[in-house]
């Protein structure tokens, strides 16, 4: 995968400043042949477990924040893992090759399916190019022309979802945003294909959902489903960004909270440190998932499917008064 420069976070300074020392000691070990393995055996397991305290205890903001680094793993970056052979497929057919909203046609364990993803960049230039991950109309309808393509053909489809939110320039409503990302949703529904979409990082508003009706809704331990940014939602309820802390309690846009709320159906554990500590283990990981889940769909009639995937949505945000 490429490799690409991350900002340190607050929370990850000690993680970084004991990593630092280890590597210092190796450098020292090399240059003056010293044997320091015992010392070195300390400090790596006094990493993991400082890792592993620091992660078990991962507010939803830090979540957010951690999600959002540059070197997390991002579709394309999934891709050539999951799949045994795989070619991306574009445009949508009127005009339009949303480079923020990719897809194509790959095999995952012998089985030909259809992936759709949305694709943040590597770098500044890069994500320039990608607007950031954050769809387009013309991404939108290209996700849906590939999805109709799937249906026609009986070949399952797969959705990576990692975006803060659709584009929500003046440009995307002029082209029928709404309207894009409501047409994906109603025949997400419709499908007779097994779908299973994986939120891979960050899952935002109506960008996330354009391609996220699924049979199965997976998510990556560390990542993040939200109606709303943080900072969107603090500045809406109280005028004030700062409050994002606040909001992000609020919004349970954390995995586990999403499990008990019926939202998701599986978290995917990930390597301590994220996808981005590990992302070659990641990837196996969410390829077993996916295959587990695939086969576990695929047994069941298309009808059946739809029927299921129906009655999984309107159980979404139930309650009951006393």
């Amino acid at each position: 995968m490429t490799s690409r420069k991350a900002v340190s976070l607050d929370f990850l300074k000690p993680v970084v400043e004991l990593e630092y020392q280890i590597q210092q000691l190796n450098k020292m070990s090399n240059s003056y042949e010293l044997s320091v393995k015992k010392e070195l055996d300390g400090f790596n397991k006094q990493l993991y477990s400082l890792k592993h305290e620091i992660f078990q205890s991962l507010t939803p903001l830090q979540r957010l924040n951690l999600v959002r680094q540059a070197d997390r793993p991002t579709t394309l970056d999934y891709i050539p893992y999951l799949m045994d052979d795989w070619i991306e497929l574009h445009g949508d057919r009127g005009g339009a090759d949303d480079p923020a909203l990719v897809g194509g046609i790959g095999r995952l364990d012998g089985k030909t399916v259809v992936f759709i993803g949305h694709q943040r960049g590597k770098d500044t230039k890069d994500n320039v190019i990608r607007n950031f991950g954050m769809a387009s109309p013309g991404g939108y309808r290209k996700a849906l022309r590939l999805m109709r393509h799937a249906n026609s053909f009986n070949f399952p489809i797969l959705t990576f979802i990692d975006t803060p939110g659709a584009w929500a320039g003046i440009e995307a409503e002029k082209l029928g945003q709404g309207e894009a990302i409501a047409v994906n949703l109603r025949d997400m529904f419709s499908f007779d294909v097994p779908i299973i979409c994986t939120i891979l990082g960050e899952g935002g508003s109506g960008g996330a959902l354009g391609i996220g009706i699924g049979d199965r809704i997976l998510m990556l331990e560390y990542a993040v489903y939200t109606v709303a940014t943080p900072e969107a939602c603090a500045a809406i309820l109280w005028k004030d960004s700062k409050q994002s802390l606040e909001a992000a309690e609020a919004l349970k846009i954390t995995s586990s909270d999403l499990k008990v709320l019926g939202i998701i159906d599986s978290i995917i554990k990930e390597p301590i440190g994220g996808s981005q500590e590990n992302p070659l283990e990641a990837a196996h990981t969410l390829k077993t998932n996916l295959t587990q889940n695939l086969n576990n769909l695929l047994s069941l009639s298309g009808e059946a499917r739809k029927e299921l995937r129906y009655q999984k949505f309107r159980r979404m945000g139930t309650f009951y008064e006393c």
